[in-house]
């Protein structure tokens, strides 16, 4: 057991250059060398998240990290959690556990204190626990107004004497400016922590941009440490946005008749939208995002996702006649689920008395089951295992949500859980229509179950049989084997693992 570990930073030009992957590929090459190795994000902001054995929540980004590391996820490794609830306002959860609603001012001026000490106690806490970090940083690293009060940066990269690998994004345009700008306006201590560059998302012959290299190279007097091409063929879970290759309001084609037809709402406070992944990579289904209103008649089943604010995307569904829409659909006998604060929508009322999670006290429910849900001011989070009350199988799932739905008497329930962490339970959970066809749940991935996914969807297609395929552990491993591959193709790793103090363990590195 390490005394301190050794580190690495990997920041980024911008926002969405790949930093997350890029720390996922490192932590799963890192661990092909022996290492005990864990990755370390000290502030997220996204509505993704997932709670911990120890009942905590983090970030799904770290999740993945942790996965691809070979580790239990822990809240130490995202200490400061933001959810945005709306554009200017967020909920704040320190080493796992909900504090409360901040607005971006009130954050930066009487957070501070509390969030990076938080911050340091965590990273502390991992380098006595593991041999080497991988530490993610947050958007650009070179924002000017915000230097003195980024916490997730080159101030972490100090803490933990790290070395900085900078990502720069070629598929957007403009490497050079983002490489040669973000080094410009680093201050000299700052500046001093970068030991080279990561070049993602290249299209084409990488042959043809070796003189780029080399320019980028000669201004910085630093190295490339590869240039990593665009890949189709791995599927890693996104951080805080759908994957980059869904189309929002697709039309059918043609080539997807014959599958079962799955539409998502994609509302505008979608959260842990992670729970339909299993869906969107079973061939037999063509799933597809709706933000634009349509008619839903030639969907076999729509679901209603999570949300960060249930009220105000609740309304959206009212202001943009979504509403109808569903209902119309529900009343042609059509299949709804709700997960969250999906579920929630389908009720009679949502309620938020003391502006727990809005600025909207009360709004009317679909009205599709008969509950009725309040907000209120403990979060529950939960590993949990269920029972449903028909057919008795048995699902495992988290929940985190904040409110609290009551069922009317003649309702039924949908499952009855069975465990909670390590405690036995017997409570009735969600709730179902007489038919069966609409029901909601705040099980989170529930459809990751294969005995119930298997079951449920032959109730829309008979023949419907789920491909056989791996359990989503095994899919999951499989990305990350194939994540490595693809970076250590293309990645200088001599010249990495001497940056990062270390030997590699295999003599082909």
């Amino acid at each position: 057991m390490s005394t301190k570990a050794k580190s690495l930073c990997v920041l980024g030009t911008a926002s969405d250059v790949g930093k997350s992957v890029v720390t996922t590929a490192l932590g799963r090459i890192l661990k092909r060398q022996g290492l005990d190795v864990a990755p370390y994000k000290a502030q997220n902001m996204s509505n993704n998240s997932y709670v911990t054995i120890e009942h905590g929540e983090m970030g799904r980004a770290q999740v993945v990290q942790a996965e691809a590391c070979g580790v239990e996820p822990h809240v130490d490794m995202n200490p400061i959690l933001l959810k945005p609830s709306t554009d200017k306002r967020a909920q704040l959860i320190v080493q796992g556990k909900a504090l409360r609603d901040v607005e971006a001012m009130e954050y930066f001026t009487g957070s501070q204190e509390l969030v990076i000490k938080a911050a340091h106690e965590s990273l502390t806490n991992l380098q006595r626990r593991y041999d080497f970090l991988v530490i993610e940083g947050a958007g650009s690293c070179a924002e000017v107004n915000l230097r003195d009060r980024d916490i997730v940066n080159f101030d972490i990269a100090h803490a933990a004497d790290a070395p900085v690998i900078l990502v720069a994004d070629i598929d957007r345009g403009g490497v050079f400016a983002q490489i040669i700008g973000t080094m410009e306006l680093l201050p000299p201590k700052d500046k001093a922590r970068v030991k080279g560059f990561i070049i993602n998302r290249f299209r084409g012959d990488a042959k043809l941009f070796e003189d780029g290299v080399k320019f980028i190279e000669e201004r910085t007097g630093l190295p490339v440490l590869g240039v990593i091409p665009f890949y189709r063929h791995i599927s890693i879970d996104p951080e805080d946005a759908l994957e980059l290759d869904v189309v929002l309001d697709p039309q059918m084609s043609e080539v997807s008749r014959g599958k079962i037809q799955v539409a998502v709402i994609r509302l505008p406070h979608i959260s842990n939208f992670t729970d339909v992944n299993i869906l969107r990579r079973d061939p037999a289904i063509e799933l597809h995002y709706l933000s634009k209103v349509r008619d839903l008649e030639n969907y076999d089943l729509v679901i209603l996702p999570g949300s960060k604010n249930t009220l105000f995307d609740l309304q959206w569904l009212h202001d943009l006649q979504w509403s109808d829409k569903i209902k119309a659909y529900a009343k042609q006998g059509g299949r709804i689920t709700g997960v969250c604060g999906g579920y929630q929508m389908l009720g009679r009322v949502v309620s938020d008395p003391r502006s727990v999670e809005s600025e909207l006290h009360e709004v009317e429910g679909l009205g599709l089951l008969d509950i009725s849900t309040e907000m209120q001011d403990e979060k529950r989070l939960h590993l949990s295992e269920g029972r449903t009350l028909e057919k008795a199988l048995i699902v495992k799932g988290y929940e985190i949500h904040m409110g609290e739905t009551t069922r009317s008497e003649h309702v039924k329930a949908f499952m009855e859980i069975i465990k909670r962490g390590d405690e036995s339970v017997q409570i009735r959970e969600g709730a179902s229509s007489d038919d069966g066809k609409i029901w909601g749940t705040y099980f989170h991935g529930i459809f990751d179950n294969l005995d119930f996914r298997q079951n449920f969807l032959q109730k829309i297609q008979t023949h419907y049989q789920a491909p056989d395929q791996e359990s989503e552990n095994e899919f999951k491993d499989k990305q990350y084997e194939l994540l490595a591959d693809h970076f250590e193709a293309h990645l200088d790793l001599v010249k990495l693992f001497k940056i990062s103090g270390l030997k590699p363990c295999v003599e082909s590195l």
